[in-house]
């Protein structure tokens, strides 16, 4: 007989995830953060073109002209246009899609742990994340240290120093590496195979590289040199959230959302609809505040001790 009805997970292991979402939710109440629900399809897709979005057809009953909508890889932009609507502090908790993405942390339908607090900048973002991390693995407050800093420990060049040449030999030597990529791109390469695997103990990497700012403003103080309001944790190697102080600048963020699309057509993707009544919000006034992503069945793989993504989730893409 096939088995692939049987879930993923344990019974028990969905006992203890059930659990550990009534502790988010709990953390949100006790600080009076508003839980919010928005739309899982949008007529607009994400920017980023490294994230690849599904698509679906809506077609009218009774007839009409169809229209593509497309499954979101995150709540980030309707969450912002209730903070521009004057929702105040606000969290979700839903499930995203990415395409293309499965592996022992990866799964294209994941659940996402998404929240902003107007009024916060990314430091005091950084300690809330912490405090709830904390609540549901019981470890040590995280390390906070700036990219540049964690960079050079773990593979001795300076990013502010360093040539294009001495990053493109240390991808040689480190990841075996022979291609040609733009200086971002060795960052990223570097990064993600010679300092990531390294962050075993709870870690907040903060100060990224300007060029990296994505949807994050860009400050001064944080490094030697202007870089992102942006950080990422890290637990036992694996990357847990994503944050930013949040860019409110609307005529920046449509010039970024532009960037975003030139730099897809460059490598070949088709181009995506931009998402304006974002921009529109933006400039209808958004809120200062930080916001942060946070992969919750990657908690719940902490927390549990499990060593893929489909031990704590009902049913992986496989029994889907």
């Amino acid at each position: 007989m096939n088995r692939l009805w049987q879930p993923s997970a344990t019974i028990d292991a969905l006992r203890q995830r059930a659990g550990i979402i009534n502790r988010i939710r709990a953390f949100f109440a006790e600080r009076g953060v508003l839980e919010v629900d928005t739309p899982s399809l949008s007529h607009a897709a994400v920017s980023d073109p490294f994230l690849h979005p599904f698509s679906a057809q809506y077609i009218p009953e009774g007839g009409g002209q169809a229209a593509t909508l497309y499954l979101h890889t995150s709540p980030e932009y309707p969450m912002k246009r209730l903070l521009a609507a004057g929702s105040g502090a606000i969290w979700q908790l839903c499930k995203v899609y990415r395409n293309g993405e499965i592996g022992r942390r990866h799964n294209p339908e994941f659940s996402m742990l998404e929240w902003y607090r107007p009024g916060f900048d990314h430091h005091q973002l950084m300690d809330e994340v912490d405090a709830l991390v904390r609540a549901v693995l019981a470890g040590e407050s995280a390390r906070r240290i700036t990219y540049a800093a964690v960079f050079a420990e773990h593979t001795g060049l300076d990013i502010h120093q360093c040539s294009d040449a001495d990053l493109q030999s240390l991808a040689a030597a480190r990841c075996g590496f022979q291609g040609e990529l733009s200086r971002g791109g060795y960052l990223n390469l570097l990064f993600s195979e010679c300092v990531e695997p390294r962050l075993q103990a709870p870690t907040m990497v903060y100060a990224f590289p300007a060029s990296q700012a994505a949807l994050a403003r860009v400050v001064e103080g944080d490094d030697r040199v202007p870089s992102a309001a942006r950080f990422e944790m890290f637990v036992k190697g694996m990357e847990l959230a994503n944050g930013y102080f949040e860019l409110t600048d609307a005529d920046e963020q449509l010039r970024r959302f532009e960037a975003d699309q030139a730099q897809r057509k460059a490598l070949g993707l088709t181009a995506l609809p931009i998402d304006m009544p974002l921009v529109d919000a933006l400039r209808s006034g958004m809120p200062s505040c930080a916001g942060v992503a946070l992969g919750v069945d990657r908690l719940v793989m902490l927390a549990l001790g499990a060593s893929t993504i489909g031990e704590v989730i009902a049913f992986d893409t496989q029994r889907a």
